[in-house]
């Protein structure tokens, strides 16, 4: 039985480690918030972590089912991020027969794109599973034997499809996921010369 002392001492610990678990909780989101400005860094870092994955992969022959894997879930998080938050196919108006678009001319009301997976959440979701990934690649029991070029044919085939039917529905009900820069205006030299 637990007296008095046993349930104080266990207390404290819970309390301790809560206390630890919000601190590094804290960290790990100043952390993130540190890095969400610098999408460049943030990027070269985690292709960086692809390329040492799949250097690892060509360097030990192995764990092709990770890489596949691994894969399959970052085309899912492609196409959550070029697919925009509201689809278009399911807020359908009964007399328009291409449902509803984005807006293509100057007259008409401006909505933007707004991605169903954001673009830092896309970023995150890729460093994380690719470093999990990488940490699976230590893992005897995950370096089952298969025949690889099946997988990669698959998942070439995957992607075609996956694609095709995403650029589809782009064109389908006209929205372009990528914005290239904001528009830069002039400003107008105001000083007037008199002759």
């Amino acid at each position: 039985m637990m007296d008095g002392n046993d349930l104080a001492s266990e207390t404290t610990r819970r309390g301790i480690i809560s206390q630890l678990w919000t601190r590094i909780s804290q960290v790990y989101q100043g952390t993130l918030d540190k890095w969400t400005p610098h999408t460049k860094g943030r990027w070269c870092g985690s292709i960086f972590l692809i390329l040492l994955f799949v250097l690892r992969i060509i360097m030990k022959q192995g764990w092709y089912i990770v890489t596949y894997a691994l894969g399959i879930y970052h085309l899912n998080l492609f196409i959550a991020f070029l697919t925009p938050k509201i689809d278009p196919a399911m807020d359908f108006d009964a007399d328009d027969e291409n449902g509803p678009a984005l807006p293509t001319r100057a007259s008409e009301e401006f909505r933007p794109f707004i991605r169903r997976l954001p673009e830092f959440k896309f970023w995150l979701s890729v460093t994380k599973s690719t470093i999990v990934g990488f940490i699976c690649t230590f893992i005897d029991a995950f370096n089952i034997p298969v025949f690889w070029p099946i997988l990669v044919m698959y998942f070439i085939t995957l992607f075609c499809i996956t694609m095709k039917r995403q650029i589809k529905h782009m064109i389908k009900y006209r929205y372009l996921p990528f914005t290239h820069s904001k528009p830069k205006y002039k400003t107008v030299d105001s000083t007037v010369t008199v002759n």
